[in-house]
């Protein structure tokens, strides 16, 4: 009877938890979707504009062994979208500082290639250096603190795209035996942001230079305060500079002069440093048939839950989207579009983000279309051509040359269109989506396609045969070769 009464109470202990905690998931659930409605909102009245540009990085910080660019986060065209670019060229055996961010970081490596590790807390080390005992089972605790353990570390190179939330930890280290380019944006406005609309960099070592931090609020303190702020220089360093000494020494259980080491007052040296020797890391070297394997996964896995959802500690951070194999459209005449959303990289789902690589070879051309769930940030990766951006005015709020190197932006729902020029065109557009979507408006799949010649005839004032033509007359998908460039104009 006793036995009985247990389980039932226990039973009843387990429903109302789960009920609870369902109504918890609920709650915080409804809190972030508010708080991302009302982060997105506070950029709404920043989206009426006239012009948009194709910017160059406004600022320049040079470090002992790299430059980190960063773009105008002030310009109209990122505060709309809530989002900060920056770009980090890492020089060989570079190391690009351990840092957490105030929001969620997605990264294009650009060139070259490195190691990457992300510490994410409450999880295990999982990598282990071997040592001389390792083979006995009863090491020492001496023998056992001689080797490094460590969270897993991963290997990028050109044309990977890592995905972070918001308060993770990471660094770069350049391997390779070119400059290591990592193409960053920042979503300032994702719910995971709690504070402000600023970006800010928290430092695990090294000083930072002051002129890493964000401009905007500086900016904003200036009209209301004057220029007098401006003159000062204040100092940055990493956090453990602004920590009392003893607590420190005390926490890690080390002496004094090891913490005033960590604090790095007198290290000019940047964000990014020279590792004076190689950098030595636990890390699988990754074969060709490894990569083809972790690829082949990639096609089979999707990301569609199977109802055992990875954890963060196991989560995928990294997707490449280089590979034409992995293309998602593809014209032997045009060139080739791919893309890593929450499908591919479930990671993403939760920093609400995603992207597209595009290649367009000589003077192709990708179709007009307009981003239905998100605001496109666009990178110019290689080459050179044409964007037109046209508002809801019908009015091109952009129509001019963008080259390698350059950041322009389509706001959600403008129409814009890119042609490649002779050299071709490469870019790859982060949006603020994790799964975007686009509304094409020619082609085989466009909108035009999709509504009755006599509803076109009667929009247009034109004739049926010539309807017919605007929805047939291209049969290509996305990206369109430049073929019929001769025909158009034709009275």
């Amino acid at each position: 009877m006793g036995s009985s009464c247990l389980l039932s109470l226990t039973f009843c202990f387990l429903v109302l938890f789960n009920c609870c905690f369902a109504q918890i998931e609920q709650v915080t659930s409804q809190r972030g979707q508010q708080q991302q409605g009302k982060r997105r909102s506070q950029q709404q009245n920043e989206c009426q504009f006239d012009r948009i540009k194709a910017l160059e990085p406004a600022r320049r910080i040079k470090s002992e062994a790299g430059v980190t660019e960063i773009w105008d986060e002030n310009d109209q065209q990122f505060q709309c979208a809530g989002v900060v670019v920056m770009r980090h060229t890492i020089k060989q055996q570079g190391l690009l500082l351990p840092s957490y961010s105030n929001t969620p970081k997605f990264i294009y490596v650009d060139q070259g290639r490195g190691f990457h590790g992300a510490a994410i807390p409450g999880c295990p080390e999982t990598f282990q250096s071997s040592g001389q005992n390792s083979r006995d089972r009863r090491e020492s605790s001496e023998d056992q603190q001689k080797k490094d353990q460590h969270q897993k570390v991963r290997q990028v190179r050109e044309g990977d795209v890592v995905a972070l939330p918001a308060g993770v930890a990471d660094w770069f280290y350049n391997n390779g035996d070119s400059p290591l380019v990592l193409v960053q944006l920042l979503d300032t406005s994702n719910a995971a942001n709690q504070l402000d609309q600023d970006f800010r960099k928290f430092f695990l070592g090294g000083n930072p230079q002051q002129e890493l931090q964000s401009q905007r609020s500086s900016n904003q303190r200036g009209q209301h305060e004057g220029e007098s702020r401006r003159g000062q220089q204040e100092r940055y360093r990493n956090l453990f500079g602004g920590f009392d000494e003893r607590l420190l020494a005390e926490a890690f259980n080390v002496d004094t002069k090891l913490v005033r080491r960590m604090r790095n007052e007198n290290d000019n040296r940047g964000i990014i440093v020279q590792v004076q020797h190689e950098l030595q890391v636990v890390s699988p070297q990754e074969s060709r048939e490894e990569e083809e394997r972790e690829r082949e996964h990639q096609r089979r896995q999707g990301g569609g839950s199977n109802g055992l959802e990875e954890s963060f500690c196991t989560a995928r951070l990294k997707h490449s989207i280089n590979n034409p194999e992995d293309a998602d459209v593809f014209n032997p005449q045009a060139g080739r579009l791919t893309t890593v959303n929450s499908l591919n990289l479930p990671i993403l789902r939760h920093i609400q983000l995603s992207a597209q690589r595009g290649v367009l070879y000589p003077n192709a051309l990708m179709t007009p279309n307009w981003n239905i769930n998100a605001h496109s940030i666009c990178y110019i990766t290689r080459g050179s051509g044409r964007i037109q951006i046209v508002g809801d005015n019908g009015q091109a709020v952009f129509d001019g040359q963008v080259q390698e190197g350059q950041v322009i932006t389509a706001p959600q729902n403008f129409a814009v269109v890119k042609k490649a020029g002779s050299q071709g065109l490469e870019w790859v557009s982060f949006k603020t989506n994790d799964n975007a979507r686009i509304s094409q408006m020619a082609g085989r799949v466009s909108v035009i396609r999709a509504i009755p010649e006599d509803v076109l005839a009667n929009a247009f004032q034109i004739s049926r045969e010539d309807a017919r033509k605007l929805k047939n007359n291209r049969d290509e998908v996305s990206v369109f070769s430049s073929s019929q460039e001769s025909r158009r104009g034709r009275d």
